[in-house]
């Protein structure tokens, strides 16, 4: 009876030991994060296109005369001056081409002289009507074909000292060379194909298209008319972003836009221009061509930290007045450093979590603290 008794008494005093007292529940506390609060700032809105380096000047040069080469005076990929002389085509047969065609004319200054000489005699006697009209006729129609004579032969030697000048290919323009196609000795002609090819370098155009959906945006976001962005003072600036992913530290200008949607392609031309000084941008590359507005705008931005992405879409963690948490959808634009543009879904002000993401869910109440200031560009 006094064991019973005894596994009674330790039963209760277990019992016992598992009631919670009243006035001492334990709570969890609300985890802590980091938030920053959404804030307009300006930015210069920009779209971008896949662009082309088109060259102002480019052109095959050709041998404008036939003959043997004599000498190649210009390096493959060299750059040259106008006037420089590429190569030399042998100028004997046109030398003495040229000397017969001053002889040529020698002889018809003569011809003339003897036919003003006659002209004169047979002038003379029909005054004293010792000689006829008709003699005086014949005398002066001669004088007229000697005079015919001289303008030939004057032309004929223009035209041989201009083959003789074409013996000498020069380069029209600045620029730099290709590869050329030809040897001493090799017999070239108009006919025979380029010797070789000339770029101007700098300037240089960039050409890119807009589609009509983006010739739209560019109008709305932008704020210009494409019918007068070509030479105009507000014309957006035009950036290029070479094939390693730099951009140029050089802005171009719109010189040109196409008055007309092209109906093959639905898509409007542009082209810009661009210094080009130091030859980075090559005739023939294709590039990305960002398009910037002439004038900053506002926009609300969040640091690019708060942001996560699920199936939906892009989302953020907003922490209300009453310190809970709630998931956000919103809808993003360009990224600007370690910020971000929010296009549609939240208020300046607002507060993201940018610290303790994974700490808290939707629906939490937690311990928000300022993260800092606003993330700069």
């Amino acid at each position: 009876m006094a064991h019973q008794t005894f596994r009674t008494f330790l039963a209760a005093c277990a019992t016992t030991a598992f009631v919670a007292l009243p006035g001492h529940t334990q709570e969890a506390p609300a985890p802590k994060v980091s938030v920053a609060a959404a804030y307009m700032d300006e930015m210069t809105q920009d779209i971008t296109f896949i662009g082309k380096g088109e060259a102002i000047d480019k052109v095959d040069i050709l041998a404008r005369v036939s003959g043997f080469v004599e000498e190649v005076l210009v390096q493959d990929g060299e750059p040259v001056q106008p006037g420089d002389v590429l190569y030399k085509i042998e100028p004997d047969t046109y030398e003495a081409t040229l000397a017969a065609r001053q002889a040529d004319l020698f002889q018809a200054k003569a011809n003339l002289d003897l036919a003003q000489v006659d002209l004169d005699r047979k002038q003379e006697l029909f005054e004293r009507e010792v000689g006829t009209e008709a003699d005086r006729d014949v005398a002066e129609a001669n004088y007229k074909v000697a005079e015919a004579q001289v303008s030939i032969a004057e032309a004929a030697i223009d035209l041989a000292e201009l083959d003789l000048k074409y013996t000498e290919v020069v380069a029209p323009f600045e620029g730099r060379v290709g590869r050329t196609n030809v040897s001493v000795g090799e017999l070239v002609g108009p006919n025979s194909g380029p010797l070789i090819n000339l770029v101007r370098t700098a300037p240089i155009y960039v050409e890119f298209s807009l589609t009509e959906r983006q010739l739209i945006s560019i109008r709305q976001e932008l704020e210009t008319s494409v019918e007068g962005v070509a030479n105009n003072d507000d014309t957006p600036n035009v950036y290029v972003i070479l094939p390693n992913g730099t951009e140029l530290d050089e802005a171009g200008r719109v010189v040109f836009a196409d008055n007309r949607v092209d109906p093959t392609t639905g898509t409007i031309s542009l082209r810009a221009e661009f210094e080009n000084k130091r030859g980075m941008i090559i005739d023939g590359s294709f590039l990305n061509v960002r398009v910037e507005a002439s004038q900053p705008v506002e926009v609300l931005m969040i640091p690019q930290a708060a942001v996560q992405r699920d199936q939906r879409g892009d989302f953020v963690l907003v922490v209300g007045q009453q310190q809970t948490v709630e998931q956000r959808y919103v809808t993003l634009g360009r990224q600007v450093g370690t910020a971000v543009v929010v296009k549609e879904g939240m208020r300046e002000g607002e507060s993201v979590i940018v610290e303790g993401l994974q700490r808290v869910r939707p629906g939490v109440s937690v311990d928000a603290v300022l993260a800092g200031t606003p993330a700069e560009e």
